[in-house]
């Protein structure tokens, strides 16, 4: 079965990188395919109708993958829709990872400051009627807003809280560089792992 990876980045300021990284595994081999490359416009679009709209885009983005790549700029680690996705990733029990592209030339040959791990900054927890996702927000966890829901254990590909703390979704999950770790050349063996 092919290996369908959703990319989730911040638009603005890592759209150049991650193209450069996208374009690093259109030459992977035949068993992975790419899928979370949206067209600016049509991303712009489904924000403008609503947050309903865009939560219904982005789940559909995510049908049919295995794995979500989190690409890590500056500040990827804030954005309200890199974390939906990231939420999205877990209820849907897709594999999770992150690859730092601060390092990557923008456009102007810029390199930007290392950010904060996006997956250390999203957790699970025990609550009485089950397990819930949190979120550090304001220097705190607190319960993440844009799903609300308990998430089965089952879902969990990884084993559950068993209590009331947060466990940062990082505890489970891969963290690279890819300047530093060569991902032109290994991001396709990331992804499997």
């Amino acid at each position: 079965m092919a290996r369908r990876t959703f990319f989730s980045f911040h638009y603005s300021p890592d759209v150049w990188r991650a193209w450069i990284v996208r374009n690093s595994w259109v030459v992977a081999p035949a068993n992975q395919i790419d899928v979370g490359f949206f067209d600016s416009s049509v991303f712009e679009a489904s924000k403008r109708e609503n947050d309903d709209t865009l939560k219904t885009f982005l789940r559909k983005g995510l049908e049919n993958t295995s794995v979500t790549c989190v690409l890590a700029g500056t500040n990827t680690w804030q954005r309200r829709w890199v974390r939906y996705e990231i939420a999205r990733s877990i209820i849907k029990g897709n594999g999770l990872l992150t690859v730092h592209i601060h390092g990557v030339k923008d456009k102007n040959g810029n390199i930007s400051t290392k950010g904060a791990e996006p997956l250390a900054q999203m957790g699970v927890y025990k609550a009485d009627a089950g397990i819930y996702l949190a979120e550090w927000k304001d220097n705190k966890w607190v319960k993440y807003a844009d799903y609300t829901l308990p998430i089965p254990r089952g879902d969990l590909w990884f084993d559950p809280p068993t209590s009331t703390a947060v466990v940062q979704l990082s505890q489970h999950c891969l963290s690279y560089d890819y300047v530093q770790q060569n991902g032109h050349k290994n991001i396709g063996g990331w992804i499997e792992t």
